[in-house]
């Protein structure tokens, strides 16, 4: 079993806001792969599917970015799946929007829900896609930014970012997390 989680924040306010582009993801992911009705256990939302043969499982925490770990833990040590067949998607506004950057492990980055992932389950080493949203434009403070919505003119990149994402996962579960990152760690 494969465990796929998107962080991002719950509730209405956080819609389409740019830290919760690993939400967006696992939505497109869905909208490829109808799985089973959405279920509330892990202090957040799962859905189980099938891909390329493979049974996934999709977990949007609900938790808050910052404390995503928790649910993330619940549902790794629940289904007791190896830390290689778990990918975080995250938001990143050190990257250029549209950029995507998968790894095998290494530090948050100072990503705040990555960095409780990392934290709770005591490995650097869980794979992770992180989905470029940057760069922060001057006078704005970091958490502003990360919390507000795209700008219109960004939709249309936003769009190829999230369907370009699913395809890298999609890639990661078939074929591992190498061929993943050869095919989508280039240039835009």
């Amino acid at each position: 079993m494969k465990l796929v989680v998107g962080l991002g924040n719950p509730g209405k306010k956080y819609l389409n806001t740019r830290h919760n582009v690993g939400f967006d993801v696992l939505s497109e992911m869905l909208r490829r792969f109808p799985g089973d009705r959405p279920k509330g256990r892990f202090s957040g939302e799962t859905v189980d599917l099938a891909v390329s043969g493979q049974k996934v499982l999709l977990l949007w925490p609900h938790t808050f970015m910052n404390v995503s770990g928790t649910s993330v833990l619940a549902a790794r040590d629940f289904y007791k799946i190896e830390d290689e067949d778990l990918l975080v998607l995250c938001d990143d506004f050190q990257l250029p929007l549209g950029k995507l950057r998968l790894r095998t492990g290494g530090s948050s980055g100072g990503q705040k829900g990555l960095d409780d992932c990392l934290r709770r389950l005591g490995s650097q080493n869980l794979p992770r896609l992180r989905l470029g949203i940057g760069p922060v434009p001057e006078r704005w403070k970091v958490a502003d930014f990360v919390l507000g919505k795209f700008d219109e003119s960004d939709q249309s990149q936003v769009q190829q970012m999230v369907r370009r994402s699913a395809d890298a996962v999609e890639t990661w579960i078939s074929s591992g997390i190498q061929e993943a990152m050869n095919r989508f760690n280039g240039d835009l």
